[in-house]
């Protein structure tokens, strides 16, 4: 039988890894790799980008005037930002076996290019990828969207 200090640890432990499990349960993809300045921004705050860093729903990877980034998503998407990208995750549902595919990527501007992973394949109407004067959807596999701002 445990003792209630014992118990108490256990169930703290147990308390503690909850949340890093559930928001593992959330990671959309990973940093494949990073070349001069590279960031994400994740609710108010912002990190320099990592190769192996997790991405989650609602980041956005930002990029200086030398920075590159490889990125891959959990349905296999990749991405490569160039200089002065900025985009954000905004939509990622990858459930196939429910049948829940979705994919929103916010373009703010830069370079990005796109190659499709299965939630385009299985659903292509499921993909959107927007900038701030147009709406995409995907119907090839590959593409490069420029997107300049001032």
């Amino acid at each position: 039988m445990l003792s209630t200090r014992t118990a108490l640890v256990v169930a703290l432990l147990f308390l503690g890894a909850w949340p890093a499990a559930a928001q593992d349960s959330q990671v959309v993809g990973r940093i494949k790799s990073t070349a001069g300045s590279v960031s994400i921004v994740r609710q108010s705050s912002t990190v320099p980008a990592q190769a192996g860093q997790a991405l989650y729903q609602t980041d956005s990877v930002r990029t200086g005037a030398d920075g590159h980034v490889g990125i891959t998503l959990k349905d296999e998407t990749r991405l490569a930002l160039g200089p002065n990208t900025d985009v954000r995750i905004d939509q990622f549902v990858y459930s196939p076996g429910q049948g829940s595919l979705r994919l929103v990527l916010k373009i703010a501007r830069g370079l990005v290019a796109y190659v499709s992973g299965r939630i385009a394949k299985l659903s292509p109407d499921a993909v959107r990828l927007e900038t701030p004067s147009a709406i995409l959807g995907v119907r090839g596999t590959r593409m490069v969207i420029r997107v300049d701002r001032p």
